[in-house]
């Protein structure tokens, strides 16, 4: 059986935290960020967790994670 792959996309967007939950950026917060108020900007620093949904999903993409 061959090694699995790697999404190399989902590698750079997704980490796995020290208790196995998936961590990932905020969207919206790199440009258009004129007309944000300060605290929309703000919380948009902070990192969020992937819904249960969505986890075995980004998972399944990362074997090695």
């Amino acid at each position: 059986m061959p090694k699995m792959k790697t999404h190399k996309g989902t590698a750079k967007r997704f980490k796995k935290t020290g208790t196995g939950k998936i961590k990932h950026k905020q969207s919206g917060s790199s440009h258009l960020l004129t007309h944000k108020t300060r605290s929309r900007k703000r919380h948009l620093k902070a990192s969020g967790l992937v819904s249960k949904a969505d986890q075995q999903s980004i998972k399944r993409l990362l074997p090695y994670a």
